[in-house]
């Protein structure tokens, strides 16, 4: 129907088999496409209990209804999985171009299962798809991978390219998969996941063409939307600056984690690794997803020094606080550096600055030595023993295999309390948005179903003010420093986020556009006549599905918390003092999600959310 291919390409790593599973209606109705069908598939398929380094994890690599049409800034797809680093439902999302391309070549997804015994990697070209060999891949970085992959499948249309790098191989905990090289699947573990199937990569080429089921009124959508997006004050300011736009107003409401969450204020650091900053002394150009007219991206040079690299992706937001101000690194040129080796090894960049933050503070406290270290540092505000450690970590060199672990595990490792330097929920780092200055934000960690997350819902927007959904109960004029009433605003605003993952919309285009704009994509593309009530419930029934997957996979209501740092009030900026009231929020929440004490979903619930099939395998846990 409309844009949906109705087929999931399915591939068996361990006998080779290929072959395809045609998707229903009533399914892609209920579940719309992305992380939403691909959660829908892991309940059918997949033993939760599964040991996610195992042959028996899925890989699943779902496009939405939107990808590969020509509406503005569609392009995402989304990566699920049992996750190795939290042990329970991951995720991450990935722009770029590979979801077009995967459309275009016959296919609403993919799912892999199984594992090769030797390195291989997956080539599609329509209704052509092969496991080939990639002995001579294994061992390269995604960058190189990349390039070489590209020349080999040389045409008349270029091939897009999936591909892990040295941590993937070696099963970092938090490896990532790079498409393209600019765009990254970074959160989870999902690169891991590929390592643990001796998978280097994926290749796809596709001649098809979409036709959606409204032309029409889809060309009318489709004009209202690249109005609204081309005139937004807010896409514009992205444009022009990047993500790390916000990094100077992050800083100046106490948003900015500095020196591992334990600062409000580093006047002296901030000017120096904001956008402004990227900008005069870095940026060659900027770049796009496909499709995009917001080109968010920096692409950077840095010339012969300590930090050089090439011409290439530079840092988003996440990464530049990651390595940053959570490290006190006022080095912006090591912060790109830092950046550029996280690609190419195919590492998360918010959980490799994260645990590096951890270490750090360990080091300063006399947890752990230079001894444990290999006659090594890990100062706050070192560059070089930043970039030395990303090394270590890749290739699980001395104690980089420790921190590959994950920041939970590493610091169960390490003892002697650096727990409490691990600043993470469910097992997954927080990003670099600190909820003491938005409790929304953190009511909204603590809820994530694949751990510390902002973009598995919209709360971050709401709350900073740029997003607003009157049609659905989102007002807007929210006070960040507030617990009350937050509990409403984040049950919606997860459920707005499952939406967009699920249908392959970016949330920096989501901010610009109405609900009822998203309402008309879906209606003119796939034929289907949602209405609001209806698109709202898929939304709540992505979102409790993946819940009660996680409670599958051993999640209660104690795993629904924040870290105890960020219960503890900062002394100076502009958060100072404030510390989110989770109590108050958690049982607002809980009653208006349909949640019982031990954070299962009501039985009443499931059912008027056609997950009655769930329900009966979570009443055999209690």
């Amino acid at each position: 129907m409309g844009t949906y291919r109705k087929k999931i390409l399915d591939i068996d790593l361990t006998t080779g088999a290929i072959k395809t599973s045609t998707l229903d209606d009533e399914v892609l109705r209920k579940f719309i496409g992305g992380s939403g069908l691909a959660a829908k598939l892991f309940l059918d398929r997949v033993s939760p209990g599964l040991d996610p380094i195992s042959d028996e994890n899925v890989l699943f690599i779902m496009t939405g209804p939107l990808a590969g049409t020509t509406l503005p800034s569609v392009s995402r797809f989304e990566v699920c999985f049992k996750s190795p680093l939290t042990g329970i439902w991951g995720e991450s999302s990935c722009g770029g171009n590979f979801a077009p391309e995967l459309k275009a070549a016959g296919y609403d997804g993919i799912a892999i299962s199984g594992s090769s015994n030797k390195p291989v990697y997956i080539f599609i070209e329509d209704e052509k798809v092969e496991i080939r060999d990639a002995l001579d891949l294994w061992g390269k970085d995604s960058y190189e991978s990349t390039d070489l992959l590209k020349k080999s499948h040389e045409g008349n249309r270029s091939v897009k390219v999936l591909a892990i790098g040295q941590a993937g191989e070696k099963l970092v905990k938090y490896a990532s998969i790079v498409n393209d090289k600019a765009n990254v699947a970074g959160r989870s573990g999902g690169g891991a996941v590929m390592g643990s199937k001796k998978l280097k990569a994926i290749v796809v080429r596709g001649s098809g063409k979409l036709v959606t089921a409204m032309p029409e009124e889809y060309a009318e959508i489709r004009r209202a939307c690249l109005e609204k997006i081309k005139n937004s004050p807010v896409t514009q300011f992205m444009h022009e600056y990047g993500t790390n736009g916000s990094m100077a107003v992050s800083a100046a409401v106490g948003e900015l984690p500095i020196k591992n969450w334990t600062q409000g204020e580093a006047p002296d650091i901030i000017p120096k690794i904001d956008a402004s900053a990227l900008t005069s002394t870095f940026l060659t150009r900027r770049h796009a997803c496909h499709g995009c007219l917001i080109a968010t991206k920096r692409v950077v040079k840095v010339d012969p020094g300590p930090f050089q690299m090439t011409e290439g992706p530079g840092p988003e937001f996440e990464t530049v606080g990651a390595f940053g101000s959570l490290l006190l690194n006022d080095n912006l040129a090591a912060v790109c550096k830092a950046n550029d080796l996280c690609n190419r090894y195919g590492m998360d960049t918010i959980s490799c600055g994260s645990i590096i933050g951890l270490a750090m503070e360990c080091f300063e406290k006399g947890l752990i030595n230079s001894n444990d270290l290999d006659g090594g540092q890990l100062r706050w505000g070192n560059a070089d023993d930043v970039i030395a450690m990303i090394e270590k970590i890749a290739n699980r060199q001395g104690f980089g295999d420790v921190l590959a672990q994950g920041s939970r595990r590493a610091a169960m490792k390490i003892g002697k309390g650096a727990i409490d330097f691990a600043i993470e929920v469910k097992g997954l780092d927080l990003p670099m948005r600190d909820p003491r200055a938005y409790h929304g934000l953190g009511l909204a960690y603590a809820m994530s179903n694949r751990g510390g997350c902002h973009v598995e819902h919209m709360v971050t927007y709401l709350e900073v003010g740029g997003y607003v959904a009157p049609e659905i109960g989102l007002a807007g004029g929210y006070l960040g420093q507030t617990s009350q009433g937050k509990a409403e605003i984040t049950v919606i605003g997860q459920n707005v986020g499952a939406l967009t993952n699920a249908a392959a919309l970016c949330h920096f285009a989501m901010i610009s556009l109405s609900i009822n704009d998203f309402l008309g994509m879906l209606r003119t593309t796939t034929g289907f006549d949602y209405n609001l009530e209806e698109l709202m419930q898929c939304g709540e029934r992505i979102w409790m599905l993946k819940r009660g997957l996680n409670n599958l996979m051993g999640v209660t209501a104690a795993d629904d918390r924040l870290p105890q740092r960020i219960l503890t009030p900062l002394k100076e900026g502009a958060a100072a003092g404030s510390v989110p009231d989770m109590e108050l929020m958690l049982k607002e929440y809980y009653n208006l999600r349909g949640l019982d004490a031990k954070g299962y979903p009501l039985k009443a619930k499931l059912t008027s959310l056609g997950l009655s099939d769930l329900s009966t395998k979570l009443q055999c846990l209690q």
